[in-house]
């Protein structure tokens, strides 16, 4: 923190304008994009607003839905719970990798399961099970982890116009999910689920050739681990050879290797 400091001893809040036109950050803002839209767009808002709609079509007699939805519900604050008392012990990355990757499979599972519930009895209990499971592996990654992420990509400067972006896009794909699922699901049948498992399958496969581990890293560490996916842009003035050096990487100072001396009079305590 103090390290952060600084560097932005003379930097200014930027706008959310200046944040989409900044290259210096553009994995970042990306990265932000793509999993606050996936978040929406992976079918969690379709699972809880037509939960029990679903159910029916699964063949769960209409008596037993609603315990079928409390159950549900508790499974997703038990899912929530270990989400929040595993992220500091396994880290960022597996929670979200993990999340949308099993969601994406459940969210194919509820597919055949419906398709095949007409010649397999059985196959009900497995789309409830599916629906479950996208629940589960929501709120154990998805549900949070975004929010946190987005706050440990990006220095103070841009955290405020990062959380403008993300949070606009969250609440739009939220709104569109919950527009559009009734009309794709009339339309796709129990193959609209598909469209899910592969926003979901997309999101994680992102995640885990991008975004890297956040988990006990600095927010300059963090900056310089983007900044290997292009090449690093010095910026020094001439003239400048007794002064601290500050590198620029992907918007945060970086100290440069070798630009600070030691008197070796000075004693360390």
């Amino acid at each position: 923190m103090q390290e952060e400091q600084r560097s932005l001893s003379s930097v200014r809040t930027v706008s959310v304008r200046r944040l989409l036109v900044d290259s210096s950050v553009r994995w970042q803002v990306l990265s932000v994009v793509v999993i606050n839209i996936g978040m929406q767009l992976s079918g969690i808002d379709a699972i809880w607003f037509y939960t029990n709609d679903i159910f029916e079509k699964a063949g769960i007699p209409a008596p037993q839905i609603q315990y079928t939805t409390v159950g549900t519900g508790a499974i997703e604050v038990v899912a929530g719970l270990i989400g929040c008392f595993t992220i500091e012990h396994l880290g960022r990355r597996p929670l979200i990798i993990g999340g949308f990757g099993f969601m994406g499979l459940c969210c194919a599972g509820i597919t055949f399961s419906l398709v095949l519930q007409e010649h397999v009895s059985v196959m009900r209990y497995v789309s409830v099970a599916c629906v479950v499971g996208i629940i589960a592996g929501f709120c154990i990654g998805p549900a949070g982890v975004p929010f946190l992420i987005t706050a440990e990509l990006f220095k103070q400067s841009h955290r405020p116009a990062a959380y403008t972006v993300g949070g606009a896009l969250n609440w739009m794909s939220n709104f569109t999910v919950g527009f559009v699922f009734p009309f794709l699901q009339m339309s796709a049948g129990a193959y609209c689920y598909l469209v899910f498992s592969g926003v979901c399958l997309a999101v994680a496969t992102y995640v885990f050739f991008i975004i890297p581990e956040t988990k006990n890293k600095t927010f300059m560490e963090i900056s310089q681990l983007f900044a290997s996916k292009e090449p690093v842009m010095e910026s020094q003035g001439p003239g400048n050879s007794d002064q601290l050096k500050l590198r620029k990487m992907n918007g945060y100072g970086a100290l440069e290797n070798g630009s600070v001396e030691f008197d070796s009079s000075m004693s360390c305590p």
